[in-house]
């Protein structure tokens, strides 16, 4: 099937030096997509010159080591540029989520030729996507999708959905089968003959993320383009805690906008209870109360973020050994667990405090709501509190997926 005619060729980005660069850019970023992210969202306006421009800014490079000729930033930079953007429109906010964690897959399981290639292709202006699991009742780590060898090479056939991110990029690496049946990741480009990425995405929440299919329909791979993730089952990493620290970003984002969002309708819309007395909606006291301890609730979360991102930084300063992943992983649980709650709690406040006027559907403010609501189902934050209390009550190390 031909590549989708509103995918643009790579084009070489801007070049981000720091933190603060990173922090700027993605600052920039959230003032310009903001003021769109209501319309977007309720007439699902998929957010490509969004993600163009996300491109452009050099926020896709950050994490790109500096050996390969990036930046080399933080984990601590990357849950914050998650969180701003996330803040502005989070479904446009959430489509690089799988760019980064692949990214940290490569430098851990590709070739020294891969990470050059790979590297150097995001440095070019590539976004990287992925292929997530497959539809159905079995367990997220099930499989089908395989690799063939036949006279021409290597053949790849599968279906995939929860492809977020896969529709605006120019790779679309996918987990698979090899012919002897041991895991690997196969990456694919967009154009590439048999294959298919499907905007079957039809969430209440979340709904301009394109989180749906991709079908891969005897598509020719070359060798080079098989990283041997089999290799790494005994070997531990980071590249799980990486994409969880990822998905606790976006969800203190979607708190961090409706926080903004209830105190800007209180100050410039809503009205005071009748028995108040009061000639402000802000001056209520119950109203200034819940701000207050919202406000408290939100700046934990994000201290807790912080210190799980910062974690991950120490321990990538060094060889990761399975105790080292395993604290990754408890903090990551940590962090996730907070906010989603958080998440959850100020999307609910919002309407709360705003009022009645701001169920209106010209706002839109539904979509904070609805979008909390899904994107913390990404994993079951229930499992998290097992896998702390499992840690903390008889010292079990989490299992090591891209889901812990």
């Amino acid at each position: 099937m031909s590549p989708d005619p509103r995918l643009k060729p790579p084009v070489p980005p801007r070049r981000i030096a720091s933190h603060e660069e990173a922090i700027a850019a993605a600052e920039s970023l959230a003032a310009a997509w903001a003021p769109g992210a209501a319309r977007r969202d309720a007439e699902r306006i998929l957010p490509w010159d969004e993600i163009e421009a996300f491109t452009a800014s050099g926020l896709g490079t950050i994490t790109i080591p500096r050996m390969h000729g990036g930046p080399g930033l933080s984990f601590v930079t990357l849950a914050e540029v998650f969180e701003i953007l996330c803040a502005a429109d989070s479904s446009a906010g959430q489509v690089p989520q799988n760019h980064f964690g692949v990214l940290r897959l490569l430098e851990e399981a590709g070739s020294p030729a891969q990470q050059a290639r790979f590297f150097g292709a995001v440095l070019a202006g590539a976004r990287i996507g992925n292929a997530g699991p497959e539809k159905g009742r079995r367990a997220l780590t099930h499989n089908s999708t395989a690799l063939r060898r036949g006279a021409g090479g290597l053949r790849l056939s599968g279906q995939r959905f929860y492809s977020t991110g896969a529709i605006f990029a120019h790779w679309i690496p996918t987990r698979a089968s090899d012919p002897e049946g041991r895991a690997v990741q196969v990456w694919v480009p967009h154009d590439a003959p048999g294959l298919q990425v499907v905007d079957d995405w039809a969430s209440f929440g979340q709904r301009t993320t394109a989180s749906g299919t991709v079908i891969f329909d005897d598509v020719p791979i070359p060798e080079e383009q098989v990283i041997p993730v089999w290799q790494r089952a005994e070997i531990p990493g980071l590249a799980g805690p990486v994409s969880q620290l990822i998905q606790a970003a976006i969800d203190s984002g979607i708190a961090l906008g409706a926080l903004g969002e209830a105190v800007r309708f209180v100050q410039e819309k809503a009205r005071p209870w009748t028995d108040s007395g009061l000639e402000r909606a802000q001056d209520d006291p119950h109203i200034i109360a819940d701000v207050g301890r919202l406000q408290v609730d939100v700046w934990a979360a994000q201290a807790v973020l912080r210190e799980a991102a910062a974690e991950l930084d120490r321990i990538a300063a060094v060889p990761v050994t399975a105790e080292s992943s395993a604290r990754a992983s408890v903090a990551v649980a940590e962090a996730k667990i907070v906010t989603t709650e958080i998440a959850l709690t100020a999307a609910e406040k919002l309407f709360e405090l705003a009022g009645s006027a701001a169920t209106r559907a010209a706002p839109n403010l539904g979509r904070i709501w609805r979008n909390a609501r899904v994107h913390t189902l990404h994993d079951p934050v229930r499992w998290k509190y097992h896998l702390l209390g499992n840690w903390h009550l008889n010292g079990a190390r989490p299992a090591r997926h891209q889901w812990n």
